[in-house]
Order: structure tokens, then sequence, then C-alpha cells
């Protein structure tokens, strides 16, 4: 059987230098960039992607000057308001990851809302990963450890993997299997920290406006022709794939 990845997340990169060798502002790379997420979105669903987990704006993007993250929650507004009856005829549920209360009020409504009606929706998952950082995730995660210990509903003796996975955002989801980074950088950037130890990287010099469902489709074939060992010898990987 073809291996095939069940959770999926993109590092979106390149808005902002796809408009540059264009002589366009970086306000129309991030609109292109938009364009793009409902391409990837799309092809994720009918290529039977299980869950999608886009890199949307991190913690550090805050630091961008004030227009432009203000253009970029306008334009988080317009994503959610124009493809709400798209995601909910295809049966798409939506989740997100991330410190939420920063976005502005216009750009969380709307986003509140599409979560809310797409909860019980079987299809694909899509997570938006929004004003998140895998650090600040690890942190959350250890301190929700230590409220627990203190209170004395957890012994430090019963903290192990499971327990530091379960306080994450994403314990919900599939694990991951493949991130992919456009735009041809080779590196992380605090995104999906502890989700990514095992799962396969797929680095593309293509800009994230440029992405679309061919270049995902090269992904998972590049995902297909690779042996996951997570640590194991051959003999054990076998086994592990033929227990599912």
């Amino acid at each position: 059987m073809t291996p095939f990845p069940r959770h999926v997340a993109v590092i979106m990169d390149g808005n902002g230098r796809w408009a540059t060798e264009r002589g366009l502002s970086r306000d129309e790379g991030h609109r292109r960039g938009a364009e793009a997420v409902r391409r990837v979105v799309r092809a994720a669903d009918e290529l039977g992607v299980q869950a999608l987990t886009l890199y949307a704006f991190s913690v550090q993007n805050w630091e961008r000057p004030r227009a432009e993250v203000g253009h970029l929650m306008r334009l988080l507004c317009t994503f959610v308001t124009e493809e709400t009856p798209e995601l909910l005829a295809r049966g798409i549920r939506v989740v997100t990851i991330g410190d939420l209360r920063r976005l502005p009020a216009f750009a969380r409504a709307p986003l509140a809302a599409l979560v809310v009606a797409s909860a019980r929706n079987q299809a694909m998952t899509l997570c938006l990963a929004l004003s998140y950082g895998g650090r600040e995730a690890l942190t959350a995660a250890a301190r929700a450890l230590a409220a627990e210990v203190a209170g004395g509903r957890l012994r430090p003796e019963e903290i192990d993997e499971q327990q530091l996975a379960a306080r994450l955002d994403t314990s919900a989801l599939p694990p991951l299997d493949l991130l992919i980074r456009t735009s041809g950088e080779q590196r992380l950037s605090n995104f999906l920290l502890w989700e990514a130890a095992y799962a396969e990287l797929h680095f593309t010099p293509v800009l994230w406006p440029d992405f679309g469902r061919e270049t995902l489709e090269i992904a998972l074939a590049d995902f297909a022709r690779r042996q996951r060992r997570f640590g194991l010898t051959g003999a054990q990987v076998e086994a592990k794939l033929a227990r599912g």
C-alpha cells in the first residue's frame, strides 16, 4: 500500500518575496497568498487528506508593521466570511490553534462562528494556526501540567509524553505526518515543534502564492517514496505499517 499522510501541515512562506519579484505591494502578495489557501484546501480535501494545518499567522508576526498586520487580519476576516459556505458544503471541520485572544474582534467573531458551525463536520479538518508559536504552545502545556500537580490532580511521576501531548491544542488531530515549507527556506520557524518530531519534511522553492494542487501532489508523492522509521529498525517499521 502506498503511504499517504493523514495530517499535512504547511508553512506558507514567500508572499512578500513573490510580490517584490513582480514589483507589487506586500499587501498584494498576501492577497494572492489567500487565493493559494483556497486552492490548497480544496485540493487537500479532494485528495483525501484527513487534516490540514496551515501556519497562517505566527506570534512573531505581531511584530510586523501595524498596517501590514491590519491588512492580514482583514484578509483573514474576508477569507472566513467568503469561504464559510463552501467549507460547510464540503463537510470540512475548522479548528484553530494559537492565542486567538490577540486577534481583533472583527476577525475573531466570524472565525469563532465558523468553528461552531463546522464542529460536527466529518470530512477533512482544517486547522488554522493563528497567533501561534510552538515554544509558546509547549510552555502553555507545561503550565497546565504544573497547575494540575500543584492542585493535587496529577503526580510528577505520572508526567510523560502522552500527558504533555494531551495538553497541546493539536491533541485532537492525527499525528503530523508531513510538514511542507514553501519558498526554499529550510527551517521550522517555531511551528509544531513537538508534533514535527517524526514528521517527514518537504521543502519546495515554490513561493506560496504559486502553490496549488500540482505542487501539493508533488509533496505527497515525495512522502510516498520515503520509508518512515520513527527511530525503529526496518523490520519494526514494516510491522508498524502492517498494524496500520
